[in-house]
């Protein structure tokens, strides 16, 4: 069963960086999507950013030019440096991955569990 296990939240200063981990474990053929999602109290939840399997990225808005997103695809790894942190970047940060597992062929689409990130001096 596939599994995203995220890592790298915490507190931290405006202007300050973070960098988040969400690694892909289990019997994996293939990740096609690789996504960071966030969600404030109160708020939707909303796309930061996600990575194909060739390296196409895409941005909200809100954080281009800020974020970065990457992914190790030997590892099954993506991740997320976030640069020049402000206090509405506060949110818990979801990994979320669509891929196929192995042998099974079958398609997943699998959420993190969530880890907090909390811009404030």
């Amino acid at each position: 069963q596939v599994q995203l296990v995220e890592s790298g939240g915490g507190l931290v200063q405006p202007g300050g960086s973070l960098r988040l981990s969400c690694a892909a474990t289990g019997s994996i053929l293939s990740i096609n999507v690789m996504s960071w999602y966030r969600q404030a109290p109160g708020k939707q939840r909303e796309l930061v950013s996600a990575i194909t399997s060739v390296g196409s990225t895409n941005y909200a808005d809100s954080v281009k030019g800020r974020f970065t997103i990457s992914r190790d695809n030997a590892k099954n790894t993506v991740y997320l440096q976030m640069d020049s942190l402000k206090p509405e970047d506060t949110a818990v940060y979801y990994c979320y991955a669509v891929g196929t597992e192995s042998p099974s062929a079958r398609r997943f689409v699998n959420w993190g569990q969530g880890t907090q990130v909390t811009v404030s001096s």
